[in-house]
């Protein structure tokens, strides 16, 4: 199914920056955003965690470059919001706390900074009423222990303890005991029509979980993982689930995940490479991106094609950490 058909509305765009790796990532985004779709005519939300209890240094974005190329260039809107629960210990939770300060009742679409715009968001059939995440993920959590919960078990605690119906989140055409049997996203993207009431009960959930595990996680590691343990949970509170909008868009087509330089190079498609370096190519972005070790490596030096030689696309590893390995053998890894 082709971007721009069936059901969308007006919606705000939603990132994460703050000092360091992350702005240069906003910056980024911002740009292929403006670059590959110039017709969203949204505001780009850039959420700026402030200084607090939560963090031991300030967190803002304290480079004039990059603050003036976003809400110059491309037209980004930074809002400031506080942690009350998360914040230096668990930075995953900024996602979380984010959406609560955002405008209340206006749909909105989250990425994580580390994406890159490859075609038109504006013309993605989001349906706002059944919120979706990312699909693009591995059987990262659970990881059941002998003689203890297996993922049935662990994932029914959690649907039982917030008073969700977990037969009806299952997919019954995979295996009992399967991973993918069990709604799990990557919470590298995701939407609803409010990031308030939307944040809200991912907050609850998400302190609920960190606060009491239950019998049933006790030998569960909640970090990094516990964002990505919540969000199912919400989604489908929400009436959301698998695949509610278009397979090959998000993810695909349209934008691209890339999670870290090495691993752009690595995996993606030539188009993705050609969009990033197209992107990064202005003189007036290029001087800025370059105060980021890894863009100016992998980007402007061209670290990243040595990496891209180093994998056959069509028969790439089939798990991450063994690209992470072959990477950081050669020598090149970099975050």
């Amino acid at each position: 199914m082709a971007a721009g058909a069936g059901k969308s509305t007006a919606f705000n765009i939603v990132i994460v920056a703050q000092q360091g790796r992350l702005m240069y990532e906003a910056l980024l985004f911002a740009a292929s955003l403006r670059a590959m779709d110039p017709g969203f005519s949204g505001r780009l939300l850039v959420a700026e965690p402030q200084p607090g209890p939560k963090w031991e240094g300030d967190p803002r974005i304290r480079n004039d470059a990059v603050r003036e190329l976003l809400t110059g260039e491309y037209g980004a809107e930074i809002i400031p919001f506080r942690n009350n629960h998360f914040g230096q210990s668990y930075p995953y939770g900024n996602k979380i706390e984010a959406l609560l300060s955002l405008p209340e009742g206006e749909p909105f679409v989250f990425f994580d900074s580390d994406t890159l715009v490859l075609g038109p968001v504006s013309q993605v059939p989001f349906d706002f009423d059944r919120p979706c995440a990312s699909m693009r993920v591995e059987g990262t959590w659970p990881q059941p222990q002998l003689y203890r919960a297996g993922y049935g078990e662990i994932w029914r605690s959690l649907y039982d303890r917030f008073g969700l119906d977990y037969e009806s989140s299952l997919d019954l055409s995979q295996p009992d005991e399967y991973w993918r049997r069990y709604l799990y996203f990557n919470a590298g993207w995701f939407f609803y029509r409010c990031p308030r009431a939307f944040g809200r009960r991912f907050l609850d959930y998400a302190v609920e979980i960190r606060r009491n595990p239950g019998e049933a996680l006790a030998a569960q590691s909640l970090d990094p993982w516990l964002d990505q343990v919540a969000l199912p949970l919400v989604i489908h509170s929400f009436g959301g689930g698998r695949r509610t909008i278009p397979e090959g868009l998000l993810d695909g087509e349209i934008t691209c995940h890339y999670r870290a330089f090495p691993l752009l190079y690595a995996r993606e498609s030539d188009r993705v490479v050609e969009v990033l370096e197209r992107v990064a190519a202005p003189n007036r972005l290029k001087k800025v991106l370059k105060q980021y070790e890894p863009m100016k490596r992998f980007i402007y030096q061209n670290r990243g094609r040595k990496v891209r030689a180093l994998f056959d696309r069509s028969a790439l590893p089939r798990h991450e950490k063994m690209l992470r390995n072959r990477i950081r053998k050669a020598g090149f890894w970099m975050r």
